[in-house]
């Protein structure tokens, strides 16, 4: 059994930090009280506070001007999809919303894949599937039902389908054991991703963005309800 990863000071302070700015307590454009204030009001030694900013810093959450000090930055104006993980632990509302883009982006995969698939793709796909199919558990069957749809993506032979598709299961990673809905039974699972694929791999366009649509329109509805 693998031990768990224990949590530090800074781990503490990050997440306390993240939540302030996330909250509003530190609003985007805002300038962090001085270092030695900050520190003391969170019972911690400016080095502990040096690291956390790093990490808020690398997080896009915050950027520090030599001799002017810490500030919080705007990122619902200047950031990226790489915040959403965050976002998401921080308010799962944004799941609603990253659903919606997931419905779109993943009809045109499927759509542009059906198109430009070669047979490599097409056998990826089949095997792919079948480990739904065959998978012992919801959360083998999740993580299977994932790799289809990295599948897909790269099926399109863009890349940038590959990145949209792997930045939108990060995002409701942290969330992700509560939206197994769809999983809990590998039988029902295989049957619903099932006509995506074979349109994709007989090359039907309409039919590929049809079925995508459908399955991501009925586990989004089934994982919405276990979230709620």
């Amino acid at each position: 059994m693998e031990a768990l990863p224990r949590e530090t000071i800074v781990d503490v302070l990050e997440a306390r930090l993240r939540e302030d700015i996330l909250a509003g307590r530190h609003p985007a454009g805002s300038y962090l009280p001085p270092e030695r204030q900050l520190a003391d009001g969170y019972g911690v030694t400016r080095t502990t506070l040096k690291h956390a900013f790093g990490r808020l810093v690398q997080a896009g959450l915050l950027e520090t001007r030599h001799g002017v000090g810490t500030k919080v930055r705007d990122y619902a104006r200047l950031g990226g999809a790489d915040l959403l993980p965050m976002l998401v632990r921080h308010d799962a509302k944004w799941v609603r919303e990253i659903f919606e883009v997931r419905r779109s982006v993943g009809a045109l995969i499927a759509e542009r894949a059906a198109a430009r698939a070669t047979r490599a793709h097409h056998a990826e796909l089949r095997r792919l599937l079948e480990a739904v199919r065959d998978a012992d558990s919801a959360d083998a069957v999740q993580l299977a039902d994932v790799e289809v749809h990295r599948a897909l993506a790269r099926a399109t032979g863009n890349r940038v389908y590959v990145l949209l598709t792997n930045t939108l299961f990060n995002a409701y990673l942290p969330v992700r054991a509560a939206l197994r809905g769809p999983f809990t039974d590998a039988g029902p699972a295989h049957r619903r991703l099932a006509p995506v694929v074979e349109a994709v791999t007989s090359g039907d366009s309409r039919q590929a963005h049809a079925a995508a649509d459908a399955y991501l329109r009925d586990t989004e509805q089934i994982m919405l309800e276990g979230l709620a």
